[in-house]
C-alpha cells in the first residue's frame, strides 16, 4: 500500500475589485440620461421642435440658452461614455496571488487598452519584510495594506475607492501576515 504523500497547497489569491463597482454603474447611467437630456434639450431649441415629450424646450433661444444645454449634454455624454469604457474594459481589476510554494507574491492588474494593458509584477516572498496597514479617517479616509520590502519600498495590497470597514482590513492584514509568516505594523 502506497502512502499518498500530497503537496498541500499554501496558494492564496485576492481578488480586486476594478471599475465593476456599482457606484460606476450608477454614475455612468446618471451622467448618460442627464446628458442626453440638455443634448436633446439645446438640438430642440434650435430646430423648434419638441425632442423631449412634456416640456416646451423649443420655445428656448438657441443662442446662448441652446447653445449651452447643447455644450453640457455633449461633454456629458462624453464622459459618461470614458466611464462605460472603464467599466467595460475593468480598468484597476486583478488579483494578489501568494504563493507559498513556490515563494513568489504575483500583483496583477488590468488597465486602458494598449502596450501596457496588463500590469504583472512578482516579487520573492522572502524580500518581505512586513505587512503595513496605513489607516487615514477624516475627510477623506483611507484604509490600506502595503506590503513592506526589505529595501524599504512599499507595494498597495488594497483596491482604490471607498474604504473598506476597519474591521475587514484588520482582519485582511492580519490572516495575511500569518499566511506570508512575516510581522504586522500599524495595528495596535
Amino acid at each position: 500500500m502506497a502512502l499518498n504523500t500530497q503537496k498541500v497547497s499554501k496558494i492564496r489569491t485576492d481578488e480586486i475589485l476594478g471599475s465593476r463597482r456599482f457606484s460606476n454603474y450608477w454614475w455612468a447611467t446618471t451622467i448618460l440620461l442627464g446628458g442626453l437630456g440638455f443634448f436633446l434639450v439645446g438640438l430642440s431649441s434650435y430646430l423648434k421642435i419638441e425632442l423631449l415629450p412634456f416640456t416646451k424646450s423649443s420655445e428656448l433661444l438657441f443662442i446662448p440658452q441652446g447653445i449651452i444645454m447643447t455644450f453640457y449634454g455633449t461633454i456629458a455624454i462624453l464622459l459618461s461614455i470614458f466611464l462605460w469604457l472603464t467599466i467595460f474594459w475593468n480598468v484597476g481589476g486583478g488579483y494578489n496571488e501568494f504563493n507559498n510554494n513556490e515563494g513568489i507574491i504575483t500583483i496583477f492588474r488590468l488597465g486602458f487598452p494598449g502596450k501596457n494593458r496588463i500590469l504583472q509584477l512578482e516579487y520573492n516572498i522572502q524580500d518581505i519584510q512586513s505587512i503595513r496597514v496605513s489607516i487615514q479617517d477624516g475627510l477623506t479616509p483611507r484604509r490600506e495594506i502595503y506590503l513592506k520590502m526589505k529595501d524599504k519600498r512599499e507595494i498597495p495590497l488594497t483596491r482604490v475607492g471607498q474604504p473598506l470597514l476597519l474591521s475587514e482590513i484588520e482582519e485582511q492584514a492580519t490572516t495575511l501576515a500569518k499566511f506570508l509568516g512575516v510581522v504586522l505594523e500599524g495595528i495596535n
